[in-house]
């Protein structure tokens, strides 16, 4: 073996450097470097020759004509939200990276698909011995039979019994805990993700497996690691939510067989995960009372139209500064409705203290979500309730006009399937329904200022 060489790796981009430097070249990016120590790596061939044998397929390059184009077969998971974030399920020699903050249920997640999936699975932990998993098992329930534990860090090691196991499916927790024997250099740096994530990505090509791999996120909300691990997988999926709520979501932030446009939802429950097929009717409060400032919004998350609540507060500011906080909706954009509001309708908001709250601690991205924000705004500032039977979907520009959103169909169809007796909406949408044959009252308005007149005038 090589005498070993001390080099600098930036952790965002994975350029490798000689010297250690404030700044990366490559990226631009500042205090990024990180020692790593490397020695020469072995041939791709003897890699593949540890657990594929010296007679391993050689690869030639043929005319795309001659390519046969089959029909992929995709392995269900037995989980409707996971397959939908998927594309329709696993397809054979993938490599799917599942990421998400410690505690929000990745390998809960996994393990509860591994244990109710008819197929032969094999569960690879470094963080678990067996009878840690086993207890976690008992708590989720176990119904199959064909799954395997198998506590390792060695990434040959893991591979060579993935091949002996004969497997539909291998799932690593995770991949910060290996090691590969050809990098001098310990678990979770640096140079073994990149090495352990190319002998896996390399075995589940020629071997035809999936692999689901669960990686650490840093305290940004990245997955921890260069870019390059992202860029070798398949597939990157991140589950997202907030502890102190019992709904998580799960989402595609890279798909090679599927949109990326699909999420997941799911509820923490006592045994495991349980899936939400119409998570509209959780994340609406039911209210004996009507209160101000609760209004819903008709949103969009991927390709699912989703009723959410929106809640307001307007308080006075007994300081000099007034205060703006927002839970699972961006704080800039409050600002802008806030400013918006008081140039184009003359609301005082500039002295009084707002607090926003999105119901359920979901985070919402969906322009569409202006509207109703606008309404429960307006409805806490003068404390006139709104109506329980009215939701609202429409963007507001800066100059207050309401503009058209995607979708519009579906989100007033699921507004109708809830029991919502009317929708306002851009006037831009309306115009493409028959307002006469609707059974839900369609209202379009160009502005936040018909908006004010029509609810609260």
């Amino acid at each position: 073996m090589a005498k070993p060489k001390v080099v600098f790796i930036c952790n965002h981009c994975g350029t490798k450097h000689t010297k250690w430097e404030g700044k990366c070249n490559s990226c631009g990016e500042w205090n990024t470097m990180e020692e790593s120590v490397e020695t020469k790596s072995t041939s791709i061939e003897e890699k593949r020759g540890v657990w594929a044998g010296a007679a391993a397929n050689t690869a030639v390059a043929i005319p795309i004509q001659d390519i046969r184009s089959e029909h992929v077969i995709r392995l269900s998971t037995e989980d409707e939200e996971l397959d939908r974030v998927l594309g329709g399920g696993i397809v054979n020699g993938s490599m799917i990276l599942l990421g998400g903050q410690p505690g929000i249920g990745k390998s809960t997640l996994l393990l509860q698909m591994a244990l109710q999936v008819n197929l032969k699975i094999l569960y690879v932990s470094g963080e678990e011995s067996g009878e840690q998993i086993k207890m976690r098992a008992t708590r989720v329930g176990i119904k199959n039979q064909n799954c395997l534990i198998y506590s390792e860090t060695n990434v040959i090691k893991i591979l060579k019994q993935a091949k002996a196991s004969e497997a539909h499916c291998v799932i690593i927790d995770s991949i910060q805990t290996l090691v590969s024997p050809h990098i001098d250099s310990m678990a979770g740096s640096i140079s073994q993700l990149k090495e352990c994530a190319g002998e896996i990505q390399r075995f589940a090509k020629e071997m035809n497996m999936p692999f689901f791999v669960i990686g650490h996120i840093t305290k940004d909300g990245q997955i921890a690691g260069p870019k390059l691990l992202e860029h070798v997988v398949d597939v990157v999926l991140h589950f997202e939510g907030d502890q102190h709520y019992s709904y998580r979501i799960l989402r595609s932030l890279k798909n090679r067989f599927g949109s990326t446009n699909e999420i997941g939802i799911y509820e923490m429950v006592q045994d495991g995960l349980r899936e939400v097929n119409n998570p509209s009717e959780l994340l609406i409060s039911q209210h004996e009372v009507q209160l101000s400032g609760s209004a819903i919004g008709a949103a969009v998350e991927g390709l699912r139209p989703l009723l959410i609540e929106t809640q307001a507060l307007v308080s006075s500011s007994v300081y000099g500064n007034p205060q703006r906080s927002t839970t699972g909706f961006d704080g800039r954009r409050l600002s802008m409705l806030l400013a918006v509001l008081e140039k184009r309708c003359g609301l005082p908001f500039v002295q009084s203290d707002v607090f926003l709250n999105i119901a359920g601690g979901i985070k919402i991205n969906d322009p569409s979500i202006d509207l109703s924000i606008v309404a429960s705004l307006i409805s806490s500032l003068h404390d006139i309730p709104l109506t329980s039977k009215t939701c609202f979907t429409g963007e507001v520009g800066l100059s207050g006009e309401v503009r058209a959103v995607s979708f519009a169909e579906q989100r007033i169809q699921e507004a109708k399937r809830l029991g919502f007796e009317t929708i306002y909406v851009s006037k831009y949408n309306s115009k493409a329904f028959d307002l006469d044959q609707s059974q839900i009252r369609i209202i379009g308005i160009s502005s936040v200022v018909e908006l004010l007149e029509d609810l609260f005038s």
